[in-house]
């Protein structure tokens, strides 16, 4: 592997750096965002911000206006993004947008594309991806998806509920995941202002970074012509893993750029604060957290890079994504968590980002899998090796 940055990509992360710096980071205590999210004025104003200078959806096809980006290439520019918790929603590659844009580009039909992905892209609409179900439904497990989908002449009737589904309340349409008849998944497209879809509520979270918060939503008899089918009827679960492995990959290089802040804000500190005679940073104890600090960011940077040059390798990535998810979640938490205690008072305030970075990636270790579901399959997996 070669680790060293192309000219054009160099120039890529320094516009995107900048950027962060210029026009996002700025408006950061912007009063139009709340426990549940920026709101849409603001994510208008970021991504209009963005769209002037070429940087928004760059990860999306250049057929679609994006830049193209290989998977190495997105993990420069995400962590450049995610150096601040706008960075995401500015550049339009947040979740689970960034995520649908994937999935769709490979998946949908061209008359989906236009319909559906087109605006996507262009950021000029949301979406959301609805497979989470309160139990006894579908959690890590998808197996247990309790949704339905009935065949009703030309259209299927889909009838459930879903929970946490990231981006519900605003979005305009949402990929939404069912059982067939015959026990099989399918995924289907659907915009979100029908009558048989209905926002129960808003759930309350630790993090707030995600545009349209976390939403409980119900299904009822909600009626998706055939044609709106996303890909092929009872490949639901196939199409999940094309999106998951590479979305849990995104995921890091996101939260990779909030630790890395939290780092740089914890450092400015410990260089200038004084106790018992000396600044912080002189302190052993405080020292050898910085210390700490860089090698998991090292460490987190290098599985983000060697699992997106597998995929850009044409891997699956299944394994290795799970390997970095498990890798990088918690070594951002450690950073994070070490961030915190360097800054003493400051840290459990909001005198500065960093307890804002702390309550949004604690739930790192959950989304898209908690650490145990992908350790008990990197298991699997490796028992399944030694038995051949």
């Amino acid at each position: 592997m070669d680790f060293s940055l192309s000219p054009r990509l160099a120039e890529l992360q320094q516009r995107v750096r900048d950027f962060i710096a210029s026009d996002v980071i700025p408006l950061e205590r912007d009063p139009r965002q709340g426990a549940h999210g920026p709101h849409e004025a603001l994510r208008v104003e970021l991504t209009d911000r963005a769209r002037r200078i070429g940087l928004l959806t760059p990860h999306a096809s250049i057929e679609l206006g994006g830049l193209g980006l290989s998977h190495v290439e997105k993990a420069i520019v995400f962590e450049e993004a995610g150096y601040s918790p706008l960075g995401p929603v500015a550049l339009n590659v947040h979740a689970p947008d960034e995520g649908n844009i994937h999935l769709m580009e490979q998946v949908a039909t061209e008359s989906q594309k236009q319909r559906w992905l087109k605006p996507l892209v262009e950021g000029r609409t949301r979406s959301c991806f609805a497979m989470t179900e309160p139990a006894p439904g579908a959690g890590a497990d998808p197996a247990m998806l309790m949704t339905r989908a009935v065949r009703d002449g030309d259209d299927y009737l889909i009838s459930g509920s879903k929970w946490f589904i990231t981006g519900a309340e605003g979005a305009s349409f949402c990929i939404v995941m069912a059982k067939m008849d015959d026990g099989s998944a399918t995924m289907f497209l659907a915009d979100m202002d029908q009558p048989g879809i209905r926002l129960e509520r808003l759930m309350d979270s630790l993090d707030s970074c995600f545009a349209g918060g976390h939403g409980v939503l119900h299904f009822d008899q909600l009626r998706v012509p055939a044609a709106d089918v996303l890909g092929e009827i009872g490949k639901g679960f196939r199409y999940a893993q094309i999106r998951l492995a590479p979305a849990r990959l995104t995921h890091c290089m996101r939260w990779l750029g909030q630790a890395r802040r939290a780092h740089d804000v914890a450092l400015a500190y410990a260089r200038k604060r004084q106790a018992f005679g000396k600044t912080l940073g002189e302190h052993e104890g405080v020292g050898f957290m910085l210390a700490d600090n860089e090698m998991d960011l090292h460490g987190a940077r290098l599985s983000i890079w060697h699992t997106a040059w597998m995929l850009d390798q044409g891997s699956r990535g299944n394994i290795e994504s799970s390997i970095s998810k498990v890798a990088v979640s918690e070594a951002v938490w450690r950073v994070v968590d070490r961030c915190v205690q360097i800054l003493g008072g400051q840290g459990v305030t909001d005198e500065t980002i960093v307890m804002r970075i702390f309550k949004d990636v604690r739930a790192f270790r959950i989304y898209d899998g908690p650490s145990e579901v992908h350790r008990w399959s990197i298991a699997k997996k490796l028992l399944a090796e030694t038995a051949r």
